[in-house]
């Protein structure tokens, strides 16, 4: 298996010594069963030392048997905290285009039921491995004490094997649609706690979420499960039954065809006794193995970026002066939309501000200037020098951004990813009026329910905090209040300019228009700059323009 070869290239020697401590285990089980059969059944020996040895084998066997299993599923631990490490560091250096494609709701299927699903896979590895090394260890005792009974009772055995496999291979069959399944059950988890107020309000709408979306799914799941499991206890009870029909063949063939004596015959059926618990285990092992292949394979199909366990180090540029997009394409692979050629040149220190319709393409033109969106053709230049193609992080160290789905950070971090200016910090604490509302203790804010509002001001705290050159501000003052909303524009934004900010807001607020030093405007894609009388007319007539 591909997962199995995975584990051998990352943990080889341990999983040697792994595979040696269970190979000792098989060994001390055959050997006790060797011990009961030439000291209590062939020979009944009547010495007081028999009891002794036959307990300090019995203990040896546990304490040997628990050490191998603790380190198989110890290791399988492991592989599985790598596993999930790299998956979300991967994530982390991902381009974000490729992240949105994937969406939120199947990333998270993935590091939740994917790496579930490895983890009790590797949990039951060892009854998997067990059982095959017993198998094998054992059938070379059996052939020592019968040859011929051997052969037919392999065969009888490789029959249970062959109707376990294929009991079992209807189980992989429907775990593969179970997993795609899941999937979509994800997504519309998502819809009913992401809509909860929309749904809420509109019972039809939630009627029809429930009943055309989750039900479905919820049967089609239902269905798959139920079918996995029905083959899964065939395959169990078939191996469970098969096994016990072993043993009546054993002490057919001794006593009816004269193959061998009784006391073989019963060492035979000890053995398979014995056997019967590893195999059972393994047959029942094996399925949780195919529900880890699967989600495997699925993680694979995510097509993250390869893994690198070092987060890159930017490196700053302390004095530019000019931003520069030349000739810039963007368009998305799913659909028809496209940017550009977008040109546009930022001088440091100024304030501009971006007006356009929705769908004009200003969030796209946002997460192609913060280097989050990388161009198909065209140019980024800094001071007239075209930025490194393979160091994005240096020129995306440039910026701080609000965007309109903002996520909270806990943590207040400053430059190069220090502890904040705590000066700084309480500066703007009394600048955004959140003083009073939020409670810090060592850079982290321990209470961040809040309104839309304030939970904007605290993620413009967060990016001041960073002190990075360029701010990006995507409908910032959208939700706050009319008072708060002159007071961004008229006092927040120029003492930003103080600080030696370059400020790129996206904004519909016509009435503010004029504290910009450039007015640009997307339609359909396009960028133009807003000069004179247009300027004019778009800080009073905003809603129609962009309509």
């Amino acid at each position: 298996m591909e997962l199995l070869l995975l584990v051998w290239r990352q943990y080889r020697w341990p999983f040697i010594a792994v595979l040696a401590l269970t190979l000792v285990s098989a060994a001390l089980g055959i050997g006790l069963i060797a011990f009961i059969n030439l000291r209590l059944i062939e020979t009944v020996d009547m010495s007081l030392s028999v009891l002794p040895e036959f307990l300090g084998l019995l203990l040896l066997l546990m304490a040997v048997t628990l050490g191998s299993q603790l380190a198989l599923t110890t290791l399988g631990h492991h592989f599985v905290y790598r596993l999930r490490s790299e998956f979300i560091k991967r994530i982390l250096d991902t381009p974000v285009e490729r992240i949105e494609q994937l969406g939120s709701a199947s990333l998270l299927a993935g590091l939740t039921s994917d790496v579930r699903n490895i983890t009790i896979a590797f949990v039951r590895l060892p009854e998997l491995v067990q059982g095959i090394i017993l198998t094998i260890g054992s059938s070379a005792y059996l052939a020592w004490l019968s040859g011929k009974m051997l052969m037919i009772t392999a065969l009888w055995m490789a029959i249970t094997i062959w109707g376990g496999f294929m009991l079992v291979s209807r189980v992989y069959k429907h775990m593969a649609t179970l997993r795609e399944t899941e999937d979509k059950l994800y997504q519309d988890f998502q819809t009913v706690l992401e809509g909860r107020k929309e749904l809420t309000l509109n019972r039809e709408r939630a009627e029809h979420i429930f009943e055309k979306h989750y039900l479905p799914d919820a049967r089609e799941y239902r269905h798959h499960i139920i079918r996995a499991d029905t083959f899964h206890l065939s395959a169990v009870n078939w191996s469970n039954i098969m096994m016990l029909g072993a043993i009546g063949l054993v002490f057919w063939m001794a006593n009816s065809l004269g193959w061998a004596d009784t006391n073989v015959a019963a060492t035979y059926s000890l053995m398979l006794l014995f056997l019967r618990t590893p195999l059972l285990s393994a047959v029942g092992a094996l399925p949780t193995l195919l529900s880890a292949q699967v989600a495997f394979r699925k993680l694979k199909q995510f097509s993250l970026a390869p893994y690198n366990a070092a987060f890159p180090r930017p490196q700053r540029y302390p004095n530019w002066q000019t931003l520069e997009l030349r000739d810039v394409v963007f368009h998305y692979q799913d659909n028809n939309f496209a940017v550009g050629p977008i040109n546009l040149t930022l001088k440091r220190g100024e304030l501009v501000f971006l007006i356009g319709g929705n769908g004009s393409g200003k969030s796209t033109l946002a997460m192609l200037l913060t280097g989050l969106y990388q161009p198909v053709s065209g140019q980024i230049l800094l001071d007239g020098q075209p930025l490194a193609q393979e160091k994005p992080e240096d020129y995306r160290k440039l910026f701080s951004a609000v965007f309109t789905d903002v996520w909270l950070f806990d943590q207040l971090l400053g430059a190069d990813g220090q502890q904040a200016d705590p000066t700084l910090v309480d500066k703007w604490l009394h600048q955004l009026k959140m003083s009073h509302k939020l409670e810090l203790a060592d850079g982290k804010i321990l209470n961040l329910k809040l309104s839309k509002g304030q939970k904007k001001r605290v993620a413009l705290l967060l990016a001041l905090a960073e002190e990075r050159d360029i701010l990006l501000l995507d409908e910032w003052a959208a939700d706050q209040d009319p008072h708060f909303r002159r007071e961004f524009y008229q006092v927040l934004l120029p003492l930003m300019q103080e600080m030696g900010k370059t400020i790129f807001a996206i904004s519909h607020d016509d009435h503010y228009f004029i504290h910009a030093d450039r007015l640009l405007e997307m339609r359909n894609g396009k960028l133009s700059e807003l000069t004179g009388e247009e300027r004019d007319l778009a800080s009073r007539d905003a809603v129609a323009r962009t309509a």
